[in-house]
């Protein structure tokens, strides 16, 4: 159940942290356009906060990851985040404003159901 636990938090905070990153960069891409290696883009992209904090949240969400990979098979362990994708929907539609289509949603129920046979195994 542990294992749930620390991936599901992993999952958790590395979803919330991309959204940061898209959030902010659309901030970055209204300033100074489209992210690009030019030192006015990196500037401005780095000292976005929630570009900064992004990064954070992602990090801190592979740090549960090394608790989920230093107690399970990589095999069950990595697969399962792809519950990731199936997560993200939510933000993408309520914070971001994306429209999500017919196949977002079968592909998010295709995903479900693999993880659901990988986790099967635990039990």
């Amino acid at each position: 159940m542990l294992i749930y636990a620390l991936l599901f938090i992993a999952i958790g905070l590395t979803v919330t942290g991309e959204v940061l990153l898209k959030l902010g960069m659309n901030v970055v891409r209204d300033d100074v356009g489209a992210f690009s290696a030019s030192l006015p883009v990196l500037l401005r992209t780095f000292t976005e906060w929630r570009v900064v904090l992004g990064f954070v949240l992602i990090f801190s969400g592979a740090l549960f990851w090394l608790g989920v990979i230093s107690r399970a098979d990589f095999s069950f362990a990595y697969p399962l985040l792809a519950l990731s994708y199936v997560v993200a929907l939510l933000p993408a539609r309520f914070v971001i404003g994306e429209q999500i289509s017919a196949n977002r949603l079968v592909g998010a129920v295709i995903v479900v159901l693999g993880a659901i046979i990988i986790g099967w195994e635990r039990r």
